[in-house]
């Protein structure tokens, strides 16, 4: 698994410009970045290539764990494993994307052009962007993953539907929360890009333990 990630962390390394027009697909045109380090663009291509690596090959490395474990489980069990993995995996990217696609350029775009005074220029490091982008894609991808926490605590018998059914209400003040953490902007529009599917995915997973239930 190492050995085929750093093969994949070299291949992305080598096609330097069709990884970084995807990185910095969501700048904003007017938004200008630097370098102020000697060292420091070599070494972001260098994490960025094994970040792009790893996930490139992250099926191949998935199957290679669940075919690990897999012999110790019953039939039963595998299925259940398989299909916990691969929708977990799904909602992981749906999250990501989401991000890539809609919540972080609104995001870059209001912090790069905020100002709290007319001489006070924004100047923004290519490091500082590239960590924004990765914590925030991490952040989404993981609170995508509700669904699938809900279902295992349900199989275990610590979540019932009903508790979820009684605090909803608790829940959305929870995710509009969440929402506001993930985007620093504060505008409802961008406010709501966030806490809409992730309010959704709270009402899919009531479904999903009521099911676990019966």
């Amino acid at each position: 698994m190492v050995l085929v990630t750093l093969l994949a962390m070299m291949a992305c390394f080598f096609f330097k410009e069709q990884l970084f027009a995807v990185v910095l697909g969501p700048k904003p045109e007017h938004l200008t970045l630097i370098n102020v380090e000697l060292t420091q663009q070599f070494l972001i291509h260098m994490r960025v290539a094994l970040w792009a690596g790893f996930i490139l090959v992250s099926p191949y490395l998935i199957y290679q764990l669940f075919a690990f474990i897999a012999p110790g489980l019953y039939e039963a069990e595998r299925r259940f494993t398989l299909r916990a993995v691969i929708i977990a995996s799904l909602l992981f990217v749906a999250g990501v994307l989401l991000n890539y696609f809609t919540i972080f350029p609104i995001t870059v775009d209001f912090l790069g052009s905020y100002q709290v005074a007319d001489f006070v220029a924004n100047t923004i490091t290519l490091s500082s962007y590239i960590s924004v982008l990765g914590v925030m894609s991490l952040l989404m991808g993981l609170v995508f993953e509700l669904p699938v926490l809900c279902w295992l605590l349900a199989k275990i018998g610590i979540l019932k539907s009903t508790f979820m059914r009684k605090y909803r209400r608790h829940a959305i003040v929870a995710i509009l929360i969440v929402g506001a953490v993930i985007t620093p902007t504060g505008d409802p529009f961008t406010l709501s890009l966030v806490s809409v599917p992730i309010y959704l995915l709270w009402e899919l997973s009531i479904l999903i333990v009521k099911k676990v239930e019966k």
